[in-house]
């Protein structure tokens, strides 16, 4: 189910590119007729700013020389205009051509999904910075007329919201050193899951249970996490058994490796071992390590292995030990009967007996 909801939404965003493609060519060849019509809104003068542009200028000596010149711009409706739609274009292309990137290209790489899912995010930030950029400049926004502006915003905002800033720059730290990848097990703060999307301001961890965690990204990168599946998939599965006391451990210890011989997905190397571990309150403590490849089939692995246990030792008649406790009674303490008691306890007793009779 989960291809095939990956493929439908990979095809849904396919189909909204070609969609968009569709339409601007459409529109192009409608209205390629009238747009000479359109300069009218480059006659309309919105405000004025400057520019640099290079410039040849001819030396006293006849040789020609590029000089940088600060000339007036005027900003008209009509580039406010193209600004508007090369952002909306850049929204949509932030959000369809990483989709038909993926499905197109980076299924057939020898790439993981964390590493297919890090280069569609990188992929749209930089559409988005672009297209920010792109219409900046339309609109005379260079630069090194808004840089002091942009310094004074970045300590400000640094104070304010440095939360999310912390959280913006350690997202930008997971997609380029990946500690996590989309799919990876972890473990933090105690709630174990699978990464299931990691975003600009935080990382989505789906549990067993099927329940979303929205873990600030930052988290990961000065946090402790245990990763499960960072480098290797490998996992060992711990057993504990506890016999009875007189019972034979070294056929204990035998059946339990006859049981993890018997199982399909236990691995042979590392190689599983049982020893006995020591001397309980009531029982002998054995422990079976054995590993799995991976955490798919982990938990079924774990309850098959130990109805396998129950049913060799039964078969062999090893007990498998549960708490007891002895009591002892070492003495018995009489109680002292007072005087005033005793006319009470003698006629009671004839009571006794003709209730008896």
């Amino acid at each position: 189910m989960g291809r095939f909801s990956r493929l439908s939404e990979q095809s849904l965003k396919l189909a909204r590119a070609s969609a968009c493609v569709v339409f601007l060519t459409g529109s192009w060849f409608i209205w390629g007729q009238v747009l000479p019509a359109l300069h009218v809104f480059h006659r309309v003068e919105l405000w004025t700013t400057t520019m640099q542009v290079a410039e040849e200028v001819e030396r006293p000596d006849g040789q020609m020389e590029a000089r940088m010149v600060t000339q007036p711009r005027a900003i008209t409706l009509g580039n406010v205009l193209l600004a508007a739609g090369l952002l909306l274009a850049s929204m949509v292309a932030s959000r369809n051509i990483p989709g038909l990137l993926e499905l197109a290209v980076l299924q057939r790489l020898p790439l993981d999904p964390g590493g297919r899912h890090a280069i569609s995010t990188l992929c749209r930030y930089l559409l988005s910075l672009g297209g920010i950029i792109v219409a900046a400049r339309m609109l005379g926004i260079a630069w090194s007329s808004v840089q002091w502006l942009v310094a004074a915003l970045t300590v400000g905002l640094g104070f304010g919201l440095q939360e999310i800033f912390a959280n913006f720059i350690s997202g930008l730290i997971i997609l380029f050193e990946r500690p996590v990848r989309i799919g990876d097990v972890v473990t933090i703060d105690g709630v174990s899951g699978v990464i299931s999307r990691i975003q600009i301001r935080a990382t989505t961890v789906t549990d067993f249970d099927r329940k979303e965690y929205l873990v600030p990204n930052r988290e990961f990168v000065t946090g402790r996490v245990l990763n499960w599946t960072l480098t290797d998939k490998t996992n060992r599965i711990v057993i504990t058994v506890g016999v009875a006391y007189g019972s034979d451990t070294e056929l204990a210890r035998s059946l339990l490796m006859k049981v993890v011989a018997d199982h399909p997905l236990v691995l042979e190397d590392p190689a599983p071992i049982a020893t006995f571990e020591g001397f309980g309150d009531s029982c002998l403590t054995l422990l079976l390590r054995c590993y799995l490849p991976n955490l798919d089939n982990r938990l079924k692995s774990i309850t098959e292995l130990h109805e396998a246990i129950d049913r060799e030792f039964k078969v062999h008649g090893l007990e498998i030990a549960f708490p007891q406790r002895d009591i002892h009674v070492r003495s018995m303490i009489s109680l002292p009967v007072s005087p005033a008691s005793a006319p009470a306890a003698a006629v009671s007793e004839p009571e006794e007996q003709r209730k008896a009779a």
